[in-house]
């Protein structure tokens, strides 16, 4: 395998709709940002959301944006049967493209019409990225565009596949990368090192079709974090440097809603939605509480202050106490949704699949929107928002197949 030549795109520029300087944000370093919360702890959503400008991407995709210092990162994937695997470096303030690369793909790229090879959202360490396509190929390159590693996963595990498209993005703790490929026939986790590209780990994994994403958790404030994976059996913790198992939650999770971290106990899209503590000691977590009416379905929940906020199949977001479960309110907010929603400074913001953004007061009583915006989606076109929104600073950047907005107030 070999890095194919880059071809530039003359027309992939910024069009500036009358944007703002950007202030010093945190970053967004992979999917549903730091920490894999969904919230950006120092950012502030606008309330009334505006184009700031927009961009074309010359190809497929779902993965969401990731930015690391003034860089944006965003994947996608062109050609008759998307074998022609994109990742673009854009500048995060005026959208100019800085660098792209191509590869082509060596693995399977059948997809449900739906999605797209470019599902996996990237992952950042701040000194490299990590970009996975749903034809398995995996690569690390530096900020600047440089190729340090390629992995084609499907020459090494060849019956790895699944014919809806695979979905699940990598994360990276420390010194390792991890993946998760999950299917009905080959399914493994891998515990890779960022700097070759070789396996430090590899564990077997139930045979099911399965799109969560790992996601980290700490047995305390100094330790490095254990990557926890999640499946319809439930979920695992895993040493990030040795693979060893730490504990396991048995009875069953979502395969397509991720859990959700917060101070130490996990929410897990399981039966509803189920708190638990992992205790050092215990091979199994303590339940908290667990509570059905929060149920997520296929969106992934989302802790801001003391809440966790979920949204159910028929876009009905509901509010309830972290400490017990209990529903505090509900709103109904305009879907139908498959992208999760992010949130930052007592806000919450959720984009509807026909691009409809919506700015929720998670303060108020009983919840409220309080702003919209709806993107110009392509007219008669079957364009949909799909990806899961990134925040950084006083910015929110969003993606369609053919589009990468961002937008501020």
């Amino acid at each position: 395998m070999r890095l194919p030549t880059m071809r530039l795109f003359p027309w992939l520029t910024a069009f500036v709709v009358g944007f703002c300087p950007s202030v010093p944000a945190a970053d967004w370093p992979q999917f549903r940002g730091p920490d894999s919360t969904a919230v950006a702890p120092d950012a502030v959503i606008p309330t009334v959301p505006k184009i700031d400008w927009s961009v074309p991407l010359p190809g497929r995709g779902l993965a969401s944006p990731i930015i690391v210092g003034q860089k944006l990162f965003v994947t996608c994937a062109s050609g008759p049967e998307q074998e022609r695997l994109h990742l673009f470096c854009l500048d995060a303030t005026t959208g100019g493209q800085l660098w792209e690369r191509q590869l082509q793909a060596t693995g399977r790229t059948m997809t449900q019409p739906k999605t797209s090879v470019a599902s996996c959202t990237p992952c950042s360490d701040g000194k490299r990225i990590f970009a996975l396509w749903s034809c398995n190929d995996f690569a690390a390159f530096d900020l600047d565009g440089n190729l340090l590693w390629l992995r084609g996963l499907t020459e090494d595990y060849s019956n790895a596949s699944n014919s809806l498209g695979m979905a699940s993005s990598p994360i990276v703790i420390g010194d390792t990368v991890v993946v998760m490929i999950e299917n009905d026939s080959e399914s493994y986790a891998l515990g890779i090192d960022v700097k070759t590209g070789g396996n430090l780990w590899k564990l077997d994994r139930p045979k099911a079709a399965n799109w969560t994403s790992p996601l980290p958790w700490r047995a305390d404030a100094r330790a490095l974090p254990a990557v926890v994976l999640q499946s319809s059996k439930g979920l695992l913790a895993v040493d990030v440097t040795s693979g060893s198992r730490l504990w396991e939650y048995t009875e069953g999770a979502s395969t397509t809603s991720s859990s959700v971290v917060a101070d130490g106990v996990i929410y897990a899209a399981s039966n509803g939605i189920t708190a638990l503590t992992p205790q050092s000691a215990d091979p199994s977590p303590k339940q908290l509480w667990r509570s059905r009416q929060i149920n997520p379905a296929t969106i992934s929940p989302v802790v801001l202050g003391d809440r966790i906020y979920s949204m159910n199949g028929a876009g009905v977001m509901s509010a309830a106490e972290v400490k017990t479960g209990n529903i505090q309110w509900k709103l109904r907010v305009t879907g139908p949704f498959s992208g999760s929603p992010v949130g930052a400074a007592g806000r919450l913001l959720v984009v509807s699949e026909k691009g409809l953004v919506q700015v929720v007061d998670a303060t108020a009583p009983e919840g409220a929107i309080i702003g919209t915006l709806q993107l110009p989606l392509k007219p008669g076109s079957k364009e949909l928002v799909l990806c899961t929104p990134a925040i950084s600073g006083k910015q929110v950047f969003i993606r369609t197949d053919s589009t990468l907005w961002r937008l501020g107030e």
